[in-house]
């Protein structure tokens, strides 16, 4: 049992949390391959509770009339059909008015000669032989009825028909294995081109969060760097900041393995976040000894110091204080916690980590990229002279 919601990202009311369409041209081909698609999931082990809403143990009768005895005889397709009809459409006949009232009279056989399928044995279909009078012939003297499976109903996205997979994630499997597993599952089937499957709901959201997300935090890194560089007047300082970066994902990363959580799209709100807090520790020191290079003249190994030394108290305040307010969302309890933990979780861990490391690791960043930056500014000194004294000789 599960409540449906108002307000869901899945499209489809399922017995599992997330659920994915098969689709194919014609029906039977559906029928064909669902089953065996359920059965395959169902040995995956990050899969739970995999089950389809594809029904097909419905039976159906089938009248397949012998044409040349029924033409002997005078009978046509559509006397067939008018006879059954009759006998169990509930064909409206006649309409009886009274005074205040009216009543549709409407035919078809009683009702305790409609059950089971023996009920079509005792249909009789009107023959019409030329120059012969009228005679009642017993359905199944023409005609050979036969019972098939048959679809309950038949569920379809657009135009085509489909039948919805759904399945919860075994302990220990993230919704990202369970995709991989999902596809690994359909080519190992071998599944035809006509037959389909496309992911909805919760499960389709996760695989577009994961196809933009490079791009997401790419394009972040980029303004990033384009308004520090900006800033500094450099290109190579904004580097220097932006080293911090990869500290702060390693650490959010662990703190999710070592918490048991998986890479959400909540975790990753987290790690985006995490890139605008984790490069103030570089910039409250840069940005110090870069302004103690330029007004006061110091070498670039005693203005990173003395950074260090004068900026260290700031640079703890400020962690803390986004540790601290990281950590309700980390270790809050509740009805909805479970949806905030992730983003406390890789805040926390990546505050942590990229805290122990980049105190260390930023200034020898800066005195590298200070000596690489004066290489190249030398080298193009020197390529300048040579010009120079040329032109002064010409």
């Amino acid at each position: 049992m599960q409540p449906v919601q108002d307000l869901t990202i899945e499209d489809r009311v399922s017995r599992t949390q997330y659920q994915f369409t098969v689709e194919a041209v014609d029906a039977q081909d559906l029928a064909k391959w669902v089953p065996q698609f359920t059965e395959r999931l169902k040995q995956v082990p990050q899969l739970a509770d995999v089950a389809s809403d594809f029904q097909d143990g419905g039976l159906q009768a089938y009248v397949e009339f012998d044409r040349a005895t029924a033409s002997r005889l005078g009978i046509t397709p559509a006397a067939i059909d008018n006879a059954l009809y009759n006998a169990f459409g509930q064909r409206l006949v006649s309409t009886i008015f009274t005074q205040s009232n009216q009543y549709r009279v409407v035919l078809e056989v009683q009702p305790e000669f409609q059950r089971g399928i023996g009920a079509l044995d005792n249909v009789y279909v009107p023959s019409t032989v030329t120059g012969q009078p009228t005679q009642q012939v017993r359905l199944s003297t023409i005609a050979k009825v036969s019972e098939r499976l048959t679809p309950l109903s038949i569920n379809h996205i657009g135009q085509f028909p489909a039948a919805t997979i759904s399945f919860n994630l075994a302990p220990g499997a993230s919704l990202g294995d369970a995709v991989k597993s999902i596809e690994s599952a359909k080519s190992a089937l071998g599944l035809p081109a006509s037959v389909q499957i496309n992911f909805q709901g919760a499960a389709l959201a996760f695989r577009a969060s994961l196809d933009n997300e490079l791009w997401l935090i790419l394009a972040a890194i980029v303004t990033m760097y384009i308004v520090l560089g900006i800033l500094y007047e450099s290109f190579i300082h904004p580097i220097t900041i932006l080293s911090t970066l990869p500290s702060a994902g390693v650490g959010a990363l662990l703190a999710l393995m070592l918490s048991g959580n998986d890479l959400s799209v909540i975790a990753i709100i987290g790690i985006i976040l995490l890139i605008g807090i984790v490069k103030k520790n570089a910039i409250m020191m840069i940005d110090f000894a870069l302004d103690a290079e330029r007004n006061e003249g110091m070498a670039p190994r005693a203005a990173i110091f003395q950074a260090c030394l004068l900026r260290f108290r700031p640079i703890m305040m400020t962690t803390m204080a986004a540790i601290l307010g990281a950590l309700p969302l980390m270790i809050g309890w509740g009805e909805g916690s479970e949806l905030r933990h992730p983003l406390g979780i890789t805040m926390v861990g990546g505050l942590i980590f990229s805290q122990a490391l980049t105190l260390f690791t930023t200034p020898v960043i800066y005195l590298a990229f200070d000596a690489l930056a004066r290489r190249v500014d030398s080298g193009r000194g020197r390529r300048a002279v040579p010009r120079d004294s040329h032109a002064a000789g010409d």
